[in-house]
């Protein structure tokens, strides 16, 4: 076979077979036309792996300086749409390098010197991962903000708490807000734990086996910026686990599914708030659609449909997980299946939280809605029976007299606060005029002054110690 014929089959065993690869196998096996977004982490890999081989007198420094040329010409052909996609390559990896040796010659084929594809994907795609956190923790920093203006001007708007769906107590619509705030917080703690742990250095593992070629691996990791807060170099230290590992590509996609989960739930409530049977908001118009037939329809179309995206990363949860569960070491080709998934999850969820936080910034709030809303359910009743405790009577039996006020209001149709007083005391003689100021909604969410409560001065500490984190 010709050097011309080689370079056609594009196959680095090629001398090893007798036949090339069939088409439909090659469409089969190929990933370039997904995994082609890893070329920037390739090229930066590559390049910190050739100046490490320089260094250690692998690589001259002609190579090295036609390397570096090479990867110029290729970022440059990239990025303006020019650089020729080759289905036969297979991947993104051989079509880089293929590329590199037509431009630079055969230092482009010393530049494999000591690395295997086992180890440069696991780099490659742990590179472009810890970029794309650091984009997602972003973006978690600002919905937090965003949700944290919406409480700071609600602190005092006053809603229904909900237990099972039903009326349980009032509490401030900014006290709402700020429990997502809580949610997001800790995805974003979340990613930022799974970063250190994808922010580790495969290369050097070679195949399975590690190299014989005088390698400095923690070189090649400081260089990419792969080091703990101490500055030290984070390396995987076998190297059979570092090719075949991708606890760091579920442990992402677990915390994304969280997220998504909180998203979810966030989406669920904008849905019924804003429906006419609560009519407690409504969504900036740029986040709606119409009806096809029904001309008075504004359809949530934006959080119905991340709360069904939700079930797609979830999806892609499972799936990795199962991918991975069967596979003896080291590398298996079945962690080509990998990278799908996880880009998916990585794009769905970038996209979610960009259009979030531009959505919670055109939420309308109709307080007066929510306040009758609140007035429903008897959302006072154990404020009545605190009010009994605090005269001595013990929280079973103040439990107890308050049911029967809230049957006996419930059955004429009243709330609490509407029976008379000489009624109010005909269930318990310790009731006196000043319950009326405990039964207001007012009243209640005031006295809810422990930290992390609904009152609207715990509130506005809570928005000032999300802003001081935040900010």
């Amino acid at each position: 076979m010709s050097s011309n014929q080689l370079d056609q089959k594009s196959q680095a065993w090629s001398a090893l077979f007798s036949e090339p690869v069939s088409e439909l196998v090659q469409r089969y096996t190929a990933s370039v036309g997904f995994d082609q977004r890893l070329w920037r982490a390739d090229i930066q890999g590559s390049l910190a792996h050739a100046e490490m081989l320089h260094a250690q007198g692998v690589l001259s420094a002609d190579d090295w300086e036609v390397i570096q040329r090479g990867m110029a010409q290729i970022t440059q052909d990239i990025e303006a749409g020019r650089f020729e996609w080759r289905l036969d390559l297979e991947d993104v990896h051989l079509n880089i390098e293929a590329r590199l040796t037509q431009l630079v010659g055969d230092a482009g084929k010393r530049l494999h010197t000591g690395r295997s594809r086992n180890d440069q994907v696991a780099t490659d795609v742990r590179l472009w991962l810890r970029g794309e956190m650091d984009g997602l923790i972003e973006l978690l920093r600002q919905l937090q903000l965003a949700l944290v203006d919406l409480a700071d001007q609600h602190a005092e708007v006053i809603m229904p708490g909900f237990t099972h769906l039903q009326v349980a107590q009032p509490v401030s619509f900014g006290h709402h807000m700020l429990a997502y705030v809580e949610m997001f917080a800790r995805d974003a703690e979340r990613l930022t734990d799974a970063r250190q742990r994808t922010n580790r250095l495969p290369l050097g593992a070679a195949a399975l086996a590690g190299t014989s070629y005088p390698l400095d691996r923690e070189r090649v990791a400081r260089t990419l910026g792969m080091v703990d807060e101490q500055g030290q170099a984070c390396v995987c230290q076998n190297s059979l686990d570092a090719v075949s590992d991708r606890d760091f590509a579920i442990e992402f996609t677990a915390a994304a599914t969280l997220c998504m989960v909180h998203i979810s739930r966030l989406s669920e409530e904008l849905i019924l708030w804003m429906s006419q049977n609560f009519g407690f908001i409504r969504l900036a118009d740029r986040f709606t659609t119409g009806s096809s037939i029904m001309p008075q329809k504004k359809n949530p179309d934006v959080p119905e449909l991340a709360r069904g995206k939700t079930g797609r990363v979830v999806g892609h949860l499972m799936g990795l997980i199962t991918l991975m569960k069967g596979q003896p070491l080291a590398y298996n080709k079945d962690n080509q299946e990998d990278k799908e998934p996880l880009f998916d999850t990585v794009d769905t969820l970038r996209d979610t939280l960009r259009i979030f936080v531009d959505m919670a910034g055109g939420i309308t709030v109709n307080a007066e809605a929510m306040r009758q809303a609140a007035l429903k359910g008897h959302a006072t009743a154990t404020d009545l029976a605190d009010h009994l405790v605090k005269k001595g009577m013990p929280f079973r039996d103040a439990h107890e007299v308050v049911a029967h006020a809230v049957r006996s209001a419930s059955e004429r149709g009243l709330d609490l606060a509407q029976l008379p007083l000489a009624e109010l005391q005909a269930f318990d003689a310790r009731i006196g005029p000043e319950v009326f100021e405990v039964l207001s909604l007012e009243g209640s969410l005031a006295t809810r002054q422990t930290l992390g409560g609904t009152a609207p001065r715990q509130v506005r500490a809570q928005v000032a110690r999300h802003r001081s984190r935040l900010v």
